[in-house]
């Protein structure tokens, strides 16, 4: 070209003479590892979106997969509410920790950061944009089989900034009955073609409502055009939501992840299909470990409880190969002592049965990566985890500080205790 100056990075032009991939990509976390990022956006505000960002969230995370919520509704934040989350934003050296929830959906959101969870966030578009960066590059998200990321409604600086930046492999558009919808849809589904990105599926919130008295639906907003939309813009999988006030209900009480909906599995059933559209060698992306792993023993065991075991193995392992291994006493130091110990050793990583939520904050304050439920030997432990052949979770899963029982060699908690 006449008027290129070379420099590929600044151009929006394609041309043979382009040297450089045009790619604005960012990097996540050096402690996560995210599998399938899902959009969820609207063409317009106040249709849903944060709720179906939760229901596909809390379902993923029933259906067994690790889900998470980063929360791109900077001004607009209601997830935390959603799931009861009160926490704040705490981290270490390597970065921030998302909260999670009682069945482990890991959420990260503006309010997580603001003194009062009704303070306004008075942001120029730039700002905004930049924190969605942060919370994708900042955050210690740590194993995530989906990640869903609640937008704000439109086609502006937001939206356009997670399309570049984060590695999204597809979207689900929210929208409501109302015919001006399909001009709103058509907005966001060009924005995503341009981008290409798939729509994934559409999602019709307040398609009805149900009358107590007869039974019957009844459509507040008048007919629903989903089935028009849908084939208008060949979109296979959609679905629709009625108006009920029982889910408003159990939404502001924090606990979304007691709904039931079934009218949303179509949405759930379809993402368990998804390919990665950034994952294409899984050679490539193999995690490589290079950590000093400690494993509560006994007796070649994985032992159960934290707080009361009185032996470690410790191995270190360079290039997925264990280097050298060994046994240590933890003498009687209690759970926050515990982690002393393991720093002594330089250990970067704990692999677990059961452990309190203390504990956990404990270990992981101190910069070491908690991963529980585990069971049988250390070496099968070990060997599953190098392999990746284990859904890794990094829940709390047993409270231990209320027990009255005692985890012997007899009594092999799998971590899931039920004596509280």
């Amino acid at each position: 070209m006449s008027n290129c100056n070379n420099d590929c990075g600044s151009c929006s032009e394609n041309c043979n003479d382009r040297t450089q991939p045009q790619s604005f990509l960012e990097e996540p976390n050096k402690n996560s590892n995210i599998k399938k990022v899902i959009g969820i956006v609207s063409g317009k505000g106040g249709v849903g979106k944060s709720l179906v960002t939760s229901l596909l969230a809390a379902n993923m995370q029933k259906q067994g997969y690790l889900s998470a919520i980063l929360d791109g509704d900077i001004t607009g934040p209601s997830i935390p509410k959603a799931f009861g989350i009160k926490d704040k934003a705490y981290g270490n050296d390597s970065g921030m920790f998302p909260a999670t929830s009682s069945t482990g959906v890991k959420l990260f959101s503006t309010n997580m950061l603001l003194q009062n969870e009704s303070d306004p966030v008075v942001w120029r578009g730039p700002v905004i944009a930049g924190m969605i960066k942060q919370f994708w590059q900042e955050v210690q998200w740590g194993d995530v089989d989906y990640m869903f990321v609640d937008m704000p409604p439109g086609t502006g600086d937001v939206p356009l900034t997670v399309f570049q930046s984060l590695p999204v492999d597809g979207i689900i558009i929210v929208t409501s009955p109302q015919e001006l919808v399909s001009m709103i849809v058509e907005k966001a589904v060009n924005m995503a073609n341009m981008m290409q990105i798939p729509v994934l599926g559409i999602v019709e919130n307040m398609s009805y409502f149900i009358c107590d008295s007869c039974n019957k639906e009844h459509h507040i907003f008048g007919d629903s055009h989903l089935d028009e939309i849908a084939e208008r813009f060949n979109v296979d999988c959609i679905a629709r939501l009625p108006m009920d006030p029982s889910i408003a209900q159990q939404v502001d009480k924090g606990l979304i992840e007691d709904l039931d909906i079934p009218q949303i599995q179509p949405i759930v059933e379809m993402l368990k299909t998804v390919e990665s559209l950034h994952t294409t060698n899984t050679e490539d992306t193999a995690k490589t470990i290079n950590e000093v792993v400690a494993i509560p023993y006994d007796k070649g065991q994985v032992f159960q409880h934290f707080g009361k075991t009185k032996e470690f193995k410790i191995y270190t392992v360079v290039d997925n190969e264990i280097t050298n291994q060994r046994i240590i006493s933890a003498g009687s130091a209690g759970h926050h002592e515990l982690v002393n110990v393991l720093l002594e050793y330089d250990v970067t990583t704990l692999l677990c049965g059961g452990m309190g939520n203390g504990a956990k904050d404990a270990n992981e304050a101190a910069g070491i990566t908690v991963y529980t439920g585990f069971s049988g030997s250390c070496e099968q432990a070990i060997a599953n985890y190098i392999a990746g052949n284990v859904q890794l979770s990094s829940d709390a899963t047993c409270d231990h500080h209320d027990h009255d029982h005692h985890h012997d060699h007899d009594h092999q908690c799998s971590g899931n205790c039920s004596n509280h």
